[in-house]
């Protein structure tokens, strides 16, 4: 009998022996590129973070500062930066960026290298650091910290000159050796126009491409945050969107031609896809407000967003292979307004229920081919990152089928690839089981990309098997997870996105190249005329005159100013002015999205007084 067990366990052992050495001699894929670096890796899996904008804006109610608003007008009463990071922190949020100088050029550091900073308002009697609380905030609350320097500076006299430069990388040095740890450094691309400039008060315009000698700019962060991500229209950590909507497209590529692109590159409309033929990784992010605007306006507290457009914003940026960055506008008491994080949480928790119960995890699939040893099925299904599923290298096409213990509703999926080696799946098909025969899932929108997370929303089938089928792919797929989710009753509801919506008394309008007419039928005191641009950027005003009287040939001007922001978050804006009687209201483009233009609009609207 000892023997026998002896004979029994050396078998064994040569059995365990072969297989080990089995299991070793299966070599892993070759990375196909461009790849992530291991920061941008952990930068996708944050998935999700939180924007605030808050400043001299907030209290002179505007979204770009032209830079002349007094320094004394920042004054909040109750500024509670841990309970802006609470909130986040309940919406799933894993990081916080703050707009540490926004366009107008107020700074909310005290900074020594200008007067127009925090130092000069009633805050703390101007001993205040609204980016060091908000660092220290995120430290106690276990989040990471980031910040957002805008290159354009409508407040510096010496903008657009290489002084300016100078102030602008000591503005950088601060930042970076101030406040710990950076995760990332957000770099805007609006730049050059007009501003106060030091009391100038005129428009300087800049080359965008070369003025701010931007790979010295992303050297110097990186000397000082080595491990930051540097966010900007071409990155070169992560990149704009080419829409504040907060929305990737379901084809979107991590990938970038990085050296064609640049902050203010003008075909931003294709950063939403990314490039098939990128020649770096740049993967995309999703920015936008949970209002219509940026900073905070009163009259905007009705217009928040809502729960369920949250969550469809969710599945269409961390849905579409992308990262969500969600802006507060912060009140002028110096806190999130209770509907926004109201909205926010819920909506979190909302995502979190669809995504709760995972009906795939443990089962493992019946794959089509497989390059063995620890590259197996059951890496698909085993809630492992680091742990994937390949083919031979020479299988660019194949299936994944799950088999279910009953019949099951079904109505969510996510899809990820082991993006360390690359993105690589073209084309893929999903298929549920009826009966005898394989049905294709309506999913209403292309299955082409995946990436490092792709989200699929369906009507919900019943059904006891799933398959997932690779239909193109730049090289061996190497998936590490599927699963599957019915999300419950709240989740078969299709949302609907409503257009903005706004109080309008009734007129006629006519349109000539450069203006509206809008006559008012008799003359009405009024004090309001909204304009909501085309989205596709059309005939959208930068720039107008607003003029007043009791017809078109006898009108005054009453106001002049710009649509902020309007080419890149085309939502409505307001013009508002002191009341004025009259029976015509004249709006005249003074500048175009598109030079040579004729003006347009989705709508119009005029409010009564």
């Amino acid at each position: 009998m000892k023997l026998l067990n002896s004979i029994t366990s050396f078998g064994f052992g040569v059995v365990a022996s072969m297989m080990l050495t089995s299991c070793a001699s299966v070599e892993a894929p070759s990375p196909v590129g461009p790849l992530p670096s291991e920061h941008q890796v952990e930068w996708h899996k944050m998935e999700k973070y939180a924007f605030v904008h808050f400043g001299l804006n907030t209290f002179a109610d505007k979204e770009w500062g032209y830079g002349d608003t007094p320094a004394s007008e920042l004054n909040p009463t109750n500024l509670d930066c841990e309970q802006w990071v609470r909130v986040a922190k309940e919406a799933g949020m894993q990081g916080f960026i703050i707009t540490a100088k926004h366009h107008d050029g107020f700074c909310l550091w005290p900074t020594e290298l200008t007067e127009y900073c925090i130092r000069n308002s009633p805050y703390k009697d101007g001993k205040g650091d609204i980016v060091g609380e908000l660092q220290a905030a995120c430290k106690k609350y276990g989040l990471k910290f980031g910040v957002y320097l805008s290159p354009w500076d409508r407040n510096a006299a010496n903008y657009g000159t290489p002084e300016y430069l100078e102030y602008y990388h000591k503005q950088i040095e601060e930042l970076t050796t101030r406040y710990g740890e950076i995760f990332e450094f957000w770099l805007d691309g609006a730049n050059g126009g007009d501003g106060y400039y030091g009391g100038a008060n005129e428009t300087r315009t800049i080359d965008r491409r070369t003025y701010y000698n931007f790979p010295e700019v992303f050297a110097h962060i990186l000397k000082n945050q080595p491990q930051a991500i540097i966010f900007s229209d071409g990155g070169p950590g992560c990149r704009w969107v080419g829409n504040e909507n907060g929305i990737a497209s379901a084809t979107s590529w991590a990938l970038l031609r990085g050296d064609e692109v640049y902050p203010g590159y003008p075909e931003y409309r294709t950063l939403q896809y990314g490039h098939t033929d990128g020649t770096h990784w740049i993967p995309a992010e999703c920015d936008v407000s949970i209002r219509p605007g940026w900073f905070f306006h009163e009259s905007e507290n009705d217009k928040v967003k809502s729960v369920e457009k949250l969550v469809d914003l969710y599945y269409r940026s961390v849905g579409h292979n992308a990262n969500f960055l969600l802006n507060f506008p912060v009140d002028r008491t110096g806190r999130i307004h209770p509907t926004d994080s109201a909205n926010a949480v819920d909506a979190h928790k909302r995502v979190m229920a669809e995504l709760a119960d995972n009906i795939l995890v443990g089962i493992e699939p019946e794959v089509s081919n497989t390059r063995g040893g620890k590259f197996g099925a059951k890496a698909i299904s085993d809630d492992d990152y680091d742990t994937y599923w390949a083919t031979d290298d020479n299988v660019t096409e194949a299936s994944v089928t799950f088999t279910l213990p009953e019949v099951t509703k079904v109505n969510r999926m996510m899809l990820q690839e082991y993006i360390p080696l690359g993105q690589r799946v073209q084309e893929f098909l999903v298929e549920y089981r009826s009966g005898d025969e394989w049905m294709p899932i309506t999913i209403n929108e292309e299955t082409t990309t995946i990436g490092y997370k792709r989200l699929l929303r369906f009507a919900t089938v019943e059904t006891d098997g799933l398959r997932v089928t690779i239909k193109s792919s730049r090289a061996c797929p190497c998936i590490n997870n599927i699963a599957a989710y019915y999300g419950g009753a709240e989740s078969e509801i299709v949302f609907e996105d409503r257009a903005d919506d706004f109080p309008s008394i009734e007129f006629t309008s006519t349109a000539e190249p450069d203006r509206f007419v809008l006559d008012l039928g008799d003359e009405r005191t009024v004090n309001v005329l909204h304009y909501k641009p085309n989205t596709d950027g059309k005939g959208t005003i930068t720039h107008y005159e607003l003029y007043a009287g009791p017809s078109a040939n006898n009108v005054q001007l009453i106001t002049k100013g710009e649509f902020s922001n309007i080419k890149n978050n085309p939502i409505a804006q307001s013009v508002r002015f002191a009341p004025t009687k009259a029976r015509v209201l004249v709006l005249k483009a003074t500048r175009m999205v598109n030079e040579g233009d004729s003006v347009a609009a989705q709508r119009l609207g005029v409010e009564q007084f």
